[in-house]
């Protein structure tokens, strides 16, 4: 049977299982998971010979908390990655990652005009910024970012759902905060790593696909009838076909 691809709604219920007395998970627990199944899809797409200089694009909800564990993996795997994190979360475990990256004298970047210098530096974006809880509109710095990262000619990694996307739509035209005339486009990322279960935003992503989070408990698998593909050997993420793969089938 193919992969399951979720709603909104079904993820975020899922991570409240997995979060419950009954599922046992610690916010950090799953970060960490998550963060570490960023890390190896980037480097199992691009080597750390040709990709070193990654930018890893935060943002400040728990998408950015999975960035900032990437980066500190990236680190330890050997690449150069630089954080670009314009609105730190508030919350202890969002500092306690910042505070961990800092340890590790990767750079930090808080200015939209510094991240956009640094992306010409770079060899591979890792997109951390809006996850399946964001809607429009797009707030500052945000627009300047997103602009950014369309850009740009280097590869795009993004995690569970490219930033401003719809999880149920897919691509979605986006408007600012000051001008809701103004449309952004969204970009399409070369590699997409999606998260305990493919959002039915992505059913039609063309690129290189990845599945990472490899913690989901075999029976909340089962009833959410998720059919998760099986992990190779210590490996944190599989690939997935992607949309054209499947078409060509």
């Amino acid at each position: 049977m193919s992969i399951r691809y979720i709603s909104q709604k079904l993820a975020q219920q899922i991570d409240e299982e997995l979060m419950s007395a009954s599922g046992a998970f610690s916010l950090d627990q799953l970060m960490e998971l998550a963060g570490l199944s960023c890390a190896q899809a980037l480097s199992k797409s691009y080597s750390v010979e040709s990709h070193k200089r990654v930018m890893v694009a935060c943002g400040p909800g728990n998408q950015g908390g999975d960035g900032l564990v990437a980066a500190r993996h990236l680190h330890h795997f050997k690449y150069k990655p630089t954080i670009y994190l314009p609105k730190p979360g508030s919350k202890d475990i969002y500092k306690r990652l910042l505070k961990q990256c800092e340890n590790l004298n990767i750079p930090v970047l808080k200015d939209v005009e510094e991240f956009k210098n640094e992306l010409k530096e770079s060899d591979v974006i890792l997109d951390a910024i809006f996850g399946f809880s964001f809607s429009p509109p797009l707030r500052e710095p945000f627009d300047q970012v997103l602009n950014a990262i369309t850009s740009t000619t280097i590869p795009i990694v993004s995690v569970d759902i490219p930033s401003g996307w719809s999880v149920t739509e897919g691509p979605q035209p986006l408007y600012t905060e000051k001008d809701n005339t103004q449309t952004i486009k969204t970009f399409e990322p070369d590699v997409l790593v999606s998260l305990t279960a493919p959002k039915e935003g992505v059913r039609n992503f063309k690129g290189r696909h990845w599945l990472g989070g490899r913690f989901v408990p075999d029976d909340l698998a089962k009833k959410f009838e998720l059919n998760i593909p099986e992990y190779t050997g210590v490996d944190q993420v599989v690939e997935l076909p992607s949309a054209k793969q499947s078409s060509e089938q």
